[in-house]
């Protein structure tokens, strides 16, 4: 049996511990719980006590429980969560798919670098939602003045990303595959795509966030559908808990979303399942 190190797998396998009061209270899990339920007693106090026009943590699910029959603007909650969701995936897809390759070939090809970036390098400060009013005189205050604006907001996060996934791979592993005898083709594929994939991944995650707040701005400014309308819904009836339902539904949602990229990352980069993430 070979011992090299090359061919030697190691098992994690955690040690068993013998069940106490430390043990428990150093539990990751228990810890996560507390911080949870401390925040919705904290919640729940300043709510109660009249602070900060809060509704309580509990009001807040009765409205959203309500929201699942009772139809607003011609849709139940699922009806708004779904047309936020299916907003964002357009817009998202769009910006990806040509953010991804745009960044990539602006690391991997100069003369590409030198014709994009100083353009790119001019529209990149600027924020997504100074383009609501463009894209309304572009599109009307329809569907796809939304989305165009989310396709901004994903598009440069995307670019970043890719370049910069790129530009900080270590030359050292150029230099390997080339003395393998690899070519230019062989060095994309098998060491700077892998290698960039991390980096690739984290951009799409921060896109995802942003395209959030964009879909939010969209639907506030123009809609009668989506998570955004529900929030400028509950301000104009004075609701807070419509407000913070509206809110808490975005960040379960939001997080479904990011926990779902975040499996497709482990499953593409197995390299980075040990890592501790955010």
């Amino acid at each position: 049996m070979s011992n090299t190190i090359a061919d030697e797998i190691v098992h994690h396998v955690k040690e068993r511990q013998p069940l106490t009061i430390w043990s428990v209270l150093g539990n990751e899990y228990f810890l996560y719980c507390v911080s949870f339920i401390s925040f919705l007693l904290i919640w729940h106090f300043i709510a109660a006590a009249g602070l900060l026009g809060l509704a309580t943590p509990e009001a807040t699910i009765k409205e959203m429980i309500r929201l699942m029959s009772v139809k607003l603007a011609g849709k139940n909650l699922f009806g708004h969560i779904w047309a936020s969701s299916r907003r964002i995936l357009i817009g998202f897809a769009i910006g990806a798919a040509t953010g991804l390759p745009l960044g990539l070939f602006m690391a991997l090809n100069r003369y590409v670098n030198a014709i994009v970036k100083p353009v790119f390098d001019l529209f990149k400060p600027m924020p997504p939602i100074a383009w609501i009013s463009i894209s309304i005189l572009w599109f009307g205050i329809g569907e796809p003045s939304k989305v165009f604006i989310i396709v901004i907001g994903s598009f440069v996060p995307c670019v970043l990303n890719a370049y910069a996934g790129i530009r900080i791979i270590d030359p050292e592993l150029y230099d390997v595959i080339r003395v393998l005898g690899g070519n230019r083709r062989q060095e994309i594929f098998y060491v700077s795509f892998p290698a960039a994939l991390p980096a690739l991944f984290a951009g799409i995650q921060i896109s995802m966030s942003v395209a959030w707040t964009c879909v939010l701005a969209a639907e506030l400014v123009s809609s009668r559908s989506g998570l955004g309308w529900i929030i400028i819904r509950g301000m104009k009836l004075t609701k807070p808990e419509l407000v913070l339902g509206g809110m808490a539904v975005i960040a379960i949602v939001a997080w479904i979303f990011s926990a779902a990229t975040s499996g497709i990352e482990k499953l593409l980069c197995p390299w980075k399942r040990g890592i501790k993430e955010l």
